[in-house]
């Protein structure tokens, strides 16, 4: 996942390009504002942290320009102590914004944080790896085979942890037209059982998915 850089401060764009890289993600650097429209242009681009002072073009046009052309997360970052900078920032279309200093562990989550809100961060939960951007499972680095439809059911469920989904809820999200299909709630239950024959074993921690007796299924975050 491509992740678009924007920082004139080499010493700034070089911890955040190792986080991110750290992270999992593909980062890509720029130096100032014309060449950062130019990487956008260029790549396919999941999200932007854009410095706001910048030589050529400065962060709140960069800004401007991705809203012109996409709707990908945006985030800002600002030297300033003041709230101008972060009102502007988001009249420009950004979405978050981070102060230097700043730790570059809380970049990646707020980085983390906006993806998985647009279903693009993959979700973590103990050795299990969902991905949503490639519709791909790893268990303990291995990936494991699921019919779309079952991907879609796990996805929906891990993508609330804690929250019980019952099955009408489930046939809704996952099937565009459930109204001119015959689902049943079994049918649900039959994919739920091929998942967890997928996913779980008897070892400890691999219980994701949890039913709810009268309610349906919720499914749980397992520590790494």
């Amino acid at each position: 996942m491509d992740i678009l850089v924007a920082e004139d401060e080499s010493a700034i764009r070089e911890v955040e390009i190792a986080y991110l890289n750290k992270a999992g993600y593909n980062a890509i650097e720029t130096v100032n504002g014309h060449q950062a429209v130019d990487v956008f242009r260029q790549h396919n681009i999941s999200l932007a942290v854009i410095d706001i002072n910048m030589p050529l073009m400065d962060g709140l046009e960069v800004c401007r320009c991705i809203r012109e052309m996409s709707t990908i997360p945006i985030i800002i970052v600002t030297a300033k102590n003041g709230d101008d900078d972060e009102l502007r920032g988001f009249d420009a279309g950004a979405d978050d914004y981070v102060k230097k200093p700043f730790n570059p562990n809380v970049l990646v989550a707020r980085v983390q944080s906006l993806l998985r809100r647009r279903g693009h961060s993959p979700i973590v939960s103990g050795d299990l790896v969902i991905d949503p951007m490639t519709m791909t499972v790893r268990k303990d680095g291995t990936t494991v085979l699921l019919t779309t439809t079952q991907f879609n059911i796990l996805l929906a469920l891990a993508s609330q942890p804690g929250v019980v989904l019952n099955r009408k809820q489930l046939i809704d999200t996952v099937y565009s037209d459930p109204v001119g299909h015959d689902i049943y709630d079994r049918t649900i239950d039959a994919h739920i059982k091929s998942i967890r024959r997928a996913i779980e074993d008897d070892s400890p921690g691999s219980h994701y998915i949890q039913t709810v007796i009268g309610s349906g299924y919720r499914f749980e975050i397992q520590s790494s």
